[in-house]
């Protein structure tokens, strides 16, 4: 396992932060309520090591397919259903989407190898991730990875919580499969639009790994 440059500076300051708060508990406290010192210290580390834990990379076999698309993102499926977009296909879709909680790896992953034709930032609100509205009203950052005749929209979605989207893609990319297209603080979700008909290999509620689990199949 190791963990990912985004969470650096996090960690250093949440470190930071903690540490001179039990040094100055210690310091004011420690001769009359040590036990409290104590507990206090136990919760800080507890705190920290939940905050090292969301920005870790596990270590893992990757899945690399060239007729498979592969999750972007750790989570639950909650969303498998037709939809119409109308940011850029304009047309009807299937979508599939992923909600990442807190203690899910953040990490987003291409789901397959091609070229980015668009990429898009779109200010909005932070609604819960699992809310349907989240889709089309929250923060999110679009992409769409072209293969062949073959078109993805992958949708990094804010939540209540995350509220920092970083993507790593720019249009004209060659991407490839698995490898880091981006990373969402702090709870979050991630939608693909698929062509519809598209073979789908999850179910609702089911829960995947980003770069391993086959989502679908073309």
């Amino acid at each position: 396992m190791t963990i990912h440059r985004e969470g650096y500076k996090s960690i250093a300051i949440v470190t930071l932060l903690f540490g001179a708060l039990n040094l100055s508990i210690f310091w004011f406290f420690g001769a009359s309520l040590l036990w409290l010192c104590y507990i206090i210290l136990f919760v800080s580390v507890i705190f920290v090591l939940f905050i090292v834990s969301f920005f870790r990379i596990p270590s893992r076999k990757l899945t690399i397919s060239e007729n498979s698309l592969i999750a972007p993102a750790d989570g639950k499926v909650v969303v498998i259903e037709e939809t119409r977009d109308d940011e850029y296909f304009k047309d009807k879709r299937l979508q599939v989407s992923i909600f990442m909680s807190p203690a899910n790896v953040h990490v987003n992953r291409n789901p397959l190898s091609g070229e980015v034709v668009y990429n898009q930032y779109h200010k909005g609100k932070y609604l819960v991730a699992w809310n349907p509205k989240s889709s089309t009203e929250n923060e999110r950052h679009s992409v769409v990875i072209r293969k062949g005749n073959l078109e993805v929209l992958v949708k990094q979605i804010a939540g209540a919580v995350a509220k920092r989207i970083v993507n790593y893609l720019e249009v004209g990319q060659k991407v490839k499969q698995t490898d880091e297209m981006g990373f969402i603080k702090f709870g979050s979700r991630v939608d693909l639009l698929l062509p519809p008909g598209t073979k789908i290999h999850v179910s609702l509620n089911e829960v995947v790994q980003g770069g391993v689990t086959v989502i679908a199949s073309f």
